[in-house]
């Protein structure tokens, strides 16, 4: 069965950090590209980063320069490092892969 849990997030100040982990199994991990995803209240799902299986990273422009995804393949771990955080941030963030996506966890950028 595949699983991938988040976690990580939480409430924190603008300009502040966190770190989003997900951890996945039930697949080859490795062979895979993931994606981070967020849903802010009232919105639809929104992409904010990818990963392919080889490490190649992409991030929408919004995050350019302020996210950092990782993965570390032995460990079949995924990792969003979020720097700068801004309000607009604020939504539930999901690990992604073609099989699905997990249950979320919520960060909260507010002062």
């Amino acid at each position: 069965e595949v699983q991938l849990v988040e976690s990580g997030g939480g409430l924190v100040q603008p300009g502040g950090s966190l770190r989003l982990s997900c951890a996945a199994t039930g697949f080859t991990f490795r062979s895979y590209a993931m994606d981070w995803v967020r849903q802010a209240p009232g919105k639809g799902l929104e992409w904010v980063s990818g990963i392919t299986s080889g490490g190649y990273a992409s991030y929408t422009d919004s995050v350019k320069g302020r996210f950092t995804i990782s993965r570390d393949n032995a460990k079949n771990m995924l990792y969003l490092q979020m720097n700068n955080l801004k309000p607009e941030d604020t939504a539930v963030y999901y690990c992604r892969n073609p099989y699905g996506r997990g249950q979320g966890t919520q960060v909260t950028v507010s002062s």
